[in-house]
This record gives C-alpha cells, sequence and structure tokens, in this order.
C-alpha cells in the first residue's frame, strides 16, 4: 500500500487566505537546502481589492515575548524575503512548478496561486536554548516561519484575522561521507623525570547518532615519574552564539570519572562509553536542543555543518561537539592535568525518502497545527505560536 500524500493546510480566520504545503521539514544538504514551495489559495470576495503576500523570515529570539525593556525587542530577523503573490505578477503557467505544486492547482482551482523561496547559505538550522522548567513564552531560538497576508500593500498594516502563521524547520542528517576516526595523543615531561608521561585517545567514528554509545579508547603509557591518579572523560557541546558579538557556551552533556589510576612505569589501555543523551540533561539550563523546546521528543541539538566559506557570515547559533580526556597526575606539592580534546560529530541518520510516484495520488489534507513540529503548542486564539506549556 503507497503511503499517503500528506499535504499541510492553514487557512487565516478572515479566509481571505490560506497555505497549503507538502512538507514541514527542509533539508539543508550542505551544498545546497531544499526550497520551500507551496501553494496559496486565496478568496476574491473576502480579499475585497487588496493583495495576498507570503513571507519566508528566520528570526533569532531571546527572551520572553512579554519581556521589552526600554522598548527593545528580544527578538532579531536574521533573513526575511517577502513577495506579493496575488495578483501574480508573472502568468503562474510560466513558472516551473514542483509536482506537489501541480497537482494542488489543478485540486484548488482558479484562485489557487505558487509560491517558491531559496535558502541563502547563512542560514543556521532550528535549534533552541532549554529553558528552566518554570519559563513560558519565546526562549532563545533560531525559528524558521512562512506568514502568508492580505493587506493594501507590502508595508501596510496587517490584521491578525488576515494573516496565516506556519511554522517550519531547517534541518540537517549525517553526511554520507563521514570524516576520518579522530584520534589524537600528548606526551608531558614533568620536572625531576627522565621520562615523559603518553597518552593517546581515539574514537572508532567521527559521526555518532543520537541515542548511540561513544566509545573512547584511551591509551597512556606512564613512564614519568608521577602517579595518574584519575581518569575523566567527558562529552562536551560547544554553541557559538551569533548575533551582535560571537559568544561561545560550553556543557557537558556526559561524563565519566572512572577514579582509575596508572602508577609510575605503568601502561593502561581501556574503552570507556559515554552516552550524550538529552533524558540525562533535562534540569540543566542552556543546553542547546534540536527543533523545539520542552518536549519528550526533542534532543540534544544536531552539529552544524556550515558550507565552505560561509561560516563567518552565519548568524545565529552554531553547535559542536567535542570529547575532553582529562588526566589527574599527582605530585609533591598539588596536582596537575593531562587532557586531548577528540570533535565529532552528533547527529540523526538521514531518513528513508519516499518518492513523489510512490505516494498515493489522492490527497490527504490535514491542518498545519504546531503540534506537528515536535513541542510547539497551538495558539488557537491569535494563531501564534509559543514553545511554553499551557
Amino acid at each position: 500500500m503507497s503511503p499517503k500524500h500528506v499535504i499541510f493546510k492553514k487557512i487565516s480566520k478572515d479566509k481571505s487566505v490560506g497555505v497549503y504545503m507538502g512538507k514541514r521539514d527542509f533539508v539543508d544538504h550542505v551544498n545546497f537546502v531544499d526550497p520551500v514551495d507551496g501553494v496559496l489559495l486565496i478568496d476574491p470576495e473576502q480579499l475585497k481589492g487588496k493583495k495576498a503576500y507570503v513571507t519566508l523570515s528566520c528570526t533569532f529570539r531571546y527572551g520572553r515575548d512579554d519581556m521589552d525593556v526600554l522598548g527593545i525587542s528580544f527578538r532579531r530577523e536574521i533573513y526575511l524575503s517577502t513577495r506579493q503573490i496575488y495578483p501574480p505578477l508573472q502568468d503562474k503557467d510560466q513558472g516551473i512548478l514542483t509536482k506537489v505544486q501541480d497537482k494542488l492547482l489543478r485540486k484548488l482551482g482558479v484562485n489557487a496561486f505558487p509560491f517558491f523561496f531559496e535558502f541563502p547559505d547563512n542560514l543556521p538550522c532550528s535549534v533552541g536554548l532549554q529553558p528552566a522548567l518554570k519559563d513560558v513564552g519565546k526562549h532563545c531560538a533560531v525559528e524558521f516561519e512562512v506568514k502568508a497576508f492580505s493587506a493594501e500593500s507590502q508595508d501596510a498594516k496587517v490584521r491578525k484575522r488576515s494573516t496565516v502563521r506556519l511554522m517550519i524547520r531547517k534541518v540537517q542528517y549525517a553526511p554520507e561521507n563521514p570524516g576520518p576516526a579522530p584520534r589524537v595523543e600528548t606526551s608531558r615531561d614533568f620536572l625531576m623525570s627522565d621520562k615523559p608521561l603518553h597518552m593517546e585517545a581515539s574514537l572508532e567514528k567521527q559521526t555518532y547518532y543520537h541515542g548511540e554509545p561513544i566509545n573512547v579508547r584511551v591509551k597512556i603509557n606512564n613512564d614519568s615519574n608521577k602517579n595518574v591518579r584519575n581518569i575523566i572523560i567527558s562529552a562536551e557541546q560547544i554553541a557559538n552564539v551569533v548575533l551582535y558579538s560571537n559568544d561561545s557556551y560550553m556543557k557537558a552533556v556526559a561524563i565519566e570519572d572512572s577514579g582509575d589510576s596508572v602508577e609510575s612505569g605503568a601502561k593502561l589501555d581501556k574503552v570507556y562509553p559515554l552516552l550524550p543523551l538529552l533524558a540525562n540533561n533535562r534540569e540543566r539550563l542552556g543546553i542547546v536542543l534540536d527543533g523545539k523546546l520542552k518536549h519528550e521528543d526533542t534532543n540534544l541539538a544536531s552539529s552544524s555543518i556550515v558550507k565552505e566559506g560561509v561560516l563567518k557570515e552565519v548568524l545565529g547559533i552554531l553547535v559542536s561537539y567535542r570529547i575532553v580526556v582529562k588526566l589527574i597526575v599527582g605530585g609533591i606539592i598539588g596536582s596537575s592535568e593531562v587532557g586531548v580534546e577528540l570533535p565529532f560529530q552528533l547527529m540523526h541518520p538521514k531518513p528513508d525518502t519516499v518518492k513523489e510516484s510512490e505516494l498515493e495520488e489522492e490527497m490527504v489534507f490535514e491542518e498545519f497545527k504546531r503540534a506537528y513540529l515536535k513541542g510547539m503548542i497551538e495558539d488557537e486564539d491569535e494563531g501564534n505560536v509559543s514553545t511554553g506549556e499551557h
């Protein structure tokens, strides 16, 4: 049996405009990003001579909606593109249509018009910081939205009843050809010691899937006259928040305090498993999550992979991970540390895609609610969206 051909729709309260889209997640393949395409359905009687527009925006929110200090809004639009869809600026038969758009236009009739947007290279993926359990409302997050509205002009005041807002996501999946497995080694000389302490750390591969254990192999050759008192291995999430300045935040998302020791003249070769999971970090503020906040189905944010040459232009939140192996070395006076870092990627595998030819010919229409986007709660009164729980 063929999979259902689901179409997501949302209509404004005054019925003047409605948006129909074939998907909500748009994949960043690094070299290119899936374009945002859909169909706008208008009601000429409700428009009453007004025009209809569609906007694609990327917004960086860094506070609750009700926080407004000295007139300063706690949000910044990283990207905004608005297109007039009706009256059409070109004949809709002249444009190149996707198969979904072509089906929708035939299904919805003469008052349906296609729209199409392409993401620029310098936009981050959909992520957000984990808030406190008591917090409600918007939090620090990168969000993407498709908005349709009717108005006298693009810059005219827009009534909420004449507006449709649809939250979408920009996502990345694990690369099909990952890089080499990380490996690093270091030697440390100590005062009054003829020979050094040597350590080597390695991973089995570069890219790990969410929920997959990470086995860290540690080899120590302690030819020094010092004793290694403890070995601590941690997986750390690094979030680079690039807005008005470039700030970096580090959070340990998995720690193994082994208590292992390596005496002078001894060796060690051991594998330490780590499992970075959101379930073990739900009480920790500031950890970056994929997509949506406060929902059991979300996870730690996936690693950000940026197209070569555009890193300095990217705004928002960029996420990376590393394994840190730290040796606590005892001495006559106090102790010292010897450490190494292993960068790795934490991502979802690329899902199996269903070809459009394999979908059922008959389309199934579903109301586009934020609940479909993990953790989003729909505000039915205003058509707005909230990451909080009511």
